[in-house]
């Protein structure tokens, strides 16, 4: 692509318009037909009036002239001024913020009843990752098979949890325990398999969870969990030694 270089002096030739040219040319033209008319004119004049039509028509003549010379000057000025051409300039788009990781959010206590599901997934993988948990990931949605958050525990053990995040007055029963049951060590190959509800359990479901070995941990034992006072699903508390006979 060449170059096109600007005049000397600093100054650009002014670009070539075919409109202004052929309004010169008709102008140039009605100004001679003027011209021609008036001659016309006046020679019929002097044949005519003799002297007197003579002045007559040269003073029609040169008013026809100078009305032609105001109108051509006042189109110059009335120009339309030649716009720089100017380019939009992109506007970037806003940042998109990045969304937090699990350890950076430590949630209360009675802040799990106000969270929707996959918040409080990700709450629940927060709080194993506190607690020394590797690998934490959440794959809740429709096809974890009850797998909610699968991490690995501070001993090498797998922990597979699943969310229930409750009102006040629903409870998990024995069906949803059971559907879980089926997955959590044949699919998930859980070493600790955890149920984890901002509710309760009905009592059919906590004794099915007790004949797998599947931990229910309640609105209570998640607030236990998460203010450090109960321990983590993973984790067992020892019944206290009975005391000897003496």
């Amino acid at each position: 692509m060449t170059e096109r270089r600007p005049a000397p002096g600093g100054k650009r030739r002014p670009a070539f318009s075919l409109r202004q040219t052929v309004l010169a040319f008709c102008l140039a033209a009605a100004l001679l037909g003027g011209a021609g008319l008036a001659l016309r004119s006046l020679f019929h004049a002097a044949g005519a009036y003799g002297p007197a039509g003579i002045v007559l028509a040269a003073s029609a003549a040169l008013t026809v002239a100078g009305f032609s010379v105001t109108v051509a000057r006042s189109r110059r000025r009335t120009r339309p001024a030649v716009t720089a051409r100017t380019e939009a300039i992109p506007v970037p788009a806003p940042p998109v913020p990045a969304e937090p990781g699990l350890g950076e959010t430590e949630p209360g206590p009675a802040d799990f009843g106000s969270m929707d599901p996959l918040a409080f997934e990700r709450a629940v993988a927060a709080l194993c990752e506190r607690d020394g948990c590797l690998d934490v990931a959440v794959n809740g949605g429709a096809g974890d098979l009850g797998a909610d958050v699968v991490a690995t525990a501070p001993d090498g053990s797998r922990v597979v949890i699943q969310c229930k995040r409750y009102g006040p007055v629903n409870k998990v029963g024995s069906q949803e325990a059971q559907r879980f049951g089926g997955t959590c060590f044949a699919v998930h190959r859980a070493d600790v398999a955890a149920i984890v509800t901002t509710g309760e359990f009905t009592g059919p479901a906590t004794d099915y969870a007790e004949e797998c070995g599947i931990r229910c941990v309640d609105h209570r034992a998640l607030a236990a969990w998460a203010d450090r006072t109960g321990p983590a699903p993973w984790q067992r508390t020892e019944p206290a030694p009975a005391a000897a006979e003496g």
